[in-house]
């Protein structure tokens, strides 16, 4: 039996999201509701459901942004105590920074975040998304402003991506390309994605 316990203790180590009995509100009915989840490494997941159903309160519980009773272990540790490395969250909040609609070149937000840092990274994700590292953030549409998020988040290499809805203003086109890339990401780095 020892052996057992044993065995499922590495087997929940080596998940790269586990969720036991989470439950979740903001002071009125709860949202989530004795989720349970596990995902291992490589794996994509997509969230669906209805506005209000809490995909986007899960994303910033995996996050590690509030706090919750239950297990919430991302890559092996407490996604809120332990602060995992190698997680990556891109909400929708960022388009609305006033930073980023200001008078900024793109190239020089892309250097302040590591640009340099990770050179065909970078190269790649601006191929990739369709990004003119000449834009000047105040004159881009929604569209062009997610896109250059997507390259400022995604430089550093990663182990869990939680996208919460940052592909509905790409356009098609952008959006395909960008999906291949996070599969190919996906499947070489063993890396997760929840979205």
């Amino acid at each position: 039996m020892a052996n057992q316990d044993t065995q499922n203790d590495v087997n929940v180590k080596d998940l790269a999201v586990q969720v036991d009995n989470l439950t979740f509100g903001y002071g009125g009915p709860d949202i989530l509701k004795d989720l349970n989840l596990r995902l291992p490494r490589g794996a994509r997941c997509l969230l669906v459901g209805a506005n209000g159903a809490g995909k986007t309160t899960l994303l910033r519980i995996l996050a590690g942004k509030r706090m919750t009773p239950g297990v919430v272990n991302i890559l092996g540790v407490n996604a809120f105590l332990d602060a995992p490395k190698g997680v990556t969250y891109l909400g929708t909040e960022w388009a609305g920074n006033p930073v980023v609609r200001s008078d900024l070149k793109v190239d020089f937000l892309v250097k302040s975040v590591g640009g340099d840092r990770w050179p065909d990274r970078r190269d790649e994700l601006i191929e990739v998304l369709d990004v003119d590292t000449n834009w000047k953030m105040h004159q881009v549409s929604d569209g062009q402003r997610r896109r250059v998020q997507l390259v400022m988040g995604l430089l550093a290499p990663w182990d869990m991506l939680l996208l919460d809805e940052v592909t509905v203003d790409l356009d098609v086109l952008v959006r395909s390309d960008f999906l291949d890339y996070l599969e190919k990401e996906t499947a070489a780095r063993n890396s997760t994605i929840v979205s």
